[in-house]
């Protein structure tokens, strides 16, 4: 049996696992100001180079981008930009088809996350709960929390798979022209639903019941496809 040596990881790469999970779970949202060189380097107590060297593969990679005299900003989507999208640009992709495929990812997801989340999952997951239960009372409708849900749970799988498919999944969903997702967070009875699936899904993760967990999901997107049907939308693109 031959062994590799243990490496440890580079200071620069944990900075920027940590500036990216901040980007795919919505923390830092499209547009957003990143904090400066310094005031990332003071807040992670490294070196600046080390952040520098993060930034740069961030830039690199389309999450970040850098204007000049202004500073580094998250980079908006870009319809079409990801192999996902130009796959459903170039097939007419329907709504009901990501919904689909959501089911399958999701409903997995749920399962695995009742068996891997940590307790850091957990809250993570119960944060996003809240803060749809805020927009609520807020008169908004959520959907920002809703999304930051899903990713939660997509990071408690531990699968960076997961995490990029969904990842790609809404941004279509947010940046398509998918009013049927509009209409539904403006009535208030539907965001109450939402939020007790939610809760239910929570619940059966915390449990660790994976199977329950799997059934929740599964009915949770299984009413976001019953009521799109209600209100069809074409394409996404």
């Amino acid at each position: 049996m031959k062994l590799k040596p243990i490496k440890p990881k580079r200071i620069s790469d944990q900075v920027f696992d940590q500036v990216r999970e901040f980007i795919l779970r919505g923390t830092l949202k499209p547009g957003d100001k990143v904090m400066t060189e310094r005031e990332l380097a003071a807040a992670m107590n490294v070196s600046r180079t080390a952040v520098r060297d993060a930034i740069k593969k961030l830039v690199a990679q389309g999450l970040l981008e850098q204007k000049q005299g202004k500073g580094t900003f998250v980079c908006e989507p870009v319809r079409g930009g990801s192999i996902l999208e130009q796959l459903m640009d170039t097939e007419k992709a329907t709504l009901p088809d990501l919904l689909e495929v959501r089911m399958g990812l999701e409903c997995n997801a749920a399962a695995i996350a009742a068996q891997k989340a940590t307790e850091r999952d957990h809250r993570l997951i119960e944060e996003s709960v809240a803060a749809m239960k805020n927009c609520l009372h807020g008169g908004c409708g959520g959907s920002e929390a809703d999304v930051s849900f899903h990713m939660a749970l997509s990071f408690a799988t531990g699968n960076p798979l997961q995490v990029y498919l969904m990842k790609q999944i809404h941004n279509i969903l947010s940046t398509g022209i998918c009013a049927v997702l509009k209409k539904l967070h403006e009535n208030p009875d539907n965001i109450r639903k939402i939020i007790r699936q939610h809760e239910e899904i929570l619940a059966s993760i915390k449990a660790g019941n994976a199977e329950k967990a799997y059934g929740d999901m599964r009915e949770h997107i299984g009413f976001i496809i019953e009521f799109s049907a209600k209100s069809p939308v074409e394409c996404l693109g």
